[in-house]
């Protein structure tokens, strides 16, 4: 059986000593000039002279034509820089794929503040854990990111809107249902008395999913379970971000919506209560995230695998 390695070792005409010579070559090939490929290698011309007439040597055929201010290649000289030209482009090509596909450098992810606040960062170690080598660079905010204008890798929101010529990766429904803390529900008489919401001071997030949706979020749960309530005419606290909401509700503020996947460690310690369990609305808005890369960035990937799979035991615990 004929070993490829060693038959490549023992009629080898170029050896890895004459890497450098080609490199060498391939510089005053592509210029047409020992002065330039000596600039561009930081060498003398003479050097780059000397090389390349050991490389004639050692090749023992002609690689230019000198003249007396100038040389050309030879059709021997042509060939081989053709073919250096094409082993370099591979080369460069293998390399890049190589790096494209490492999980390796900054991912920078754009998320909505109460499920950066509530969810993601207490468990982003997790994340580290599993890909040491990727550098997160997490940002906050309520719009909707141009990933033709920003330096953003990836979006967390949650919302109803479409996003075209994007990639849209589903990753949770959500539910919501009032929540306060439990001396405040007795305050005002509240469990299972939906009516004495009239009477209480309502928690908002007046940007629950864009910028102007307003008591959308309590009118849509209202309207629902047949209520006859204005919520825009209660007394109301406001806020941009419903995780602060939360924070004053457990500090006995009000009754703020609630979100469940974002409430359920608060409903498990005691802080909250959901004084009215059975009237929670499944919502026409979910958890989402959205990339321009999902093909060439591993990375991005690798986070959206791991968010998956976070929130698929997060459903299942609040199943159980």
């Amino acid at each position: 059986m004929l070993d490829d390695d060693r038959f490549i070792t023992t009629n080898r005409l170029v050896s890895g000593y004459q890497l450098a010579k080609f490199h060498t070559f391939e510089a005053a090939a592509r210029y047409c000039s020992f002065m330039r490929a000596a600039e561009e290698l930081c060498i003398t011309p003479s050097a780059v002279s000397h090389q390349i007439n050991k490389l004639e040597e050692e090749l023992n055929f002609k690689l230019f034509n000198r003249f007396h201010r100038r040389i050309e290649l030879t059709q021997n000289g042509k060939n081989l820089f053709n073919i250096l030209k094409k082993s370099l482009a591979i080369l460069n090509r293998e390399i890049f794929e190589i790096k494209s596909q490492e999980l390796i450098g900054q991912l920078t992810i754009y998320s909505r503040p109460s499920f950066a606040k509530e969810w993601l960062v207490p468990k982003i170690s997790e994340f580290n854990k599993k890909h040491p080598y990727i550098t997160l660079n997490i940002l906050t905010g309520n719009g909707v990111v141009n990933f033709g204008r920003h330096c953003v890798d990836l979006a967390i929101y949650y919302d109803d809107l479409q996003h075209e010529d994007l990639d849209v990766y589903h990753i949770m429904n959500e539910t919501i249902v009032p929540i306060c803390s439990p001396s405040y529900a007795k305050q005002y008489q509240l469990n299972e008395c939906v009516e004495n919401l009239k009477h209480c001071l309502i928690l908002h997030d007046n940007q629950a999913w864009r910028y102007d949706s307003n008591f959308d979020e309590w009118q849509s749960w209202g309207k629902h379970f047949n209520l006859d309530i204005d919520f825009e005419d209660l007394p109301t606290m406001l806020f941009d971000r419903s995780d602060l909401a939360i924070v004053a509700a457990i500090n006995h503020s009000g009754v703020a919506m609630g979100r469940k996947n974002i409430i359920n460690k608060y409903i498990a310690s005691g802080e909250l209560i959901t004084p009215f369990p059975n009237m929670a609305l499944t919502c026409k808005q979910r958890y989402y995230v959205v990339s321009a890369t999902r093909h060439r960035n591993p990375k991005v990937k690798a986070f959206v695998r791991w968010l998956k799979e976070n929130l698929a035991e997060q459903s299942v615990e609040s199943v159980i």
